[in-house]
């Protein structure tokens, strides 16, 4: 069995910046991809950013482009999400992600077998 960890949200400021951490353990096989996503108050949950294990292409979202960072995390299997210049509209609870690769549907939840318990990120201001 696969646990993933997340850690690393708070109440920040708009402008501020939060690193969030995931961590898996147990029996992992292989990793497609880790993805991180977020479900903000009233909304359905969404993508935010993927990174593929094996060469660690990145994909993210729009909205986030420029301002957050996938990196290779300490650990056996870890990621970190960079996020910088925050607005009130990052506020949610944050989800990363393990699933197979999938080129086409890397994007969509239903890829994705092992989930973090989330991590809650709020606007302070």
């Amino acid at each position: 069995q696969v646990q993933l960890v997340e850690s690393g949200g708070g109440a920040v400021q708009a402008g501020g910046s939060l690193r969030l951490s995931c961590v898996a353990s147990g029996h992992i096989f292989s990793i497609g991809r880790v993805a991180w996503f977020r479900q903000a108050p009233g909304k359905e949950r969404a993508i935010v950013a993927v990174y593929r294990w094996y060469d660690g292409d990145t994909y993210y979202t729009d909205s986030v482009k420029g301002r957050f960072t996938l990196s290779r995390g300490v650990g056996k299997v870890a990621v970190t999400l960079q996020m910088n210049r925050l607005k009130p509209d990052d506020t949610a609870v944050y989800y990363c992600a393990i699933g197979p690769s999938n080129e086409l549907h890397y994007k969509r939840d239903s890829n994705y077998v092992n989930w973090g318990q989330g991590t809650k990120v709020r606007d302070s201001s």
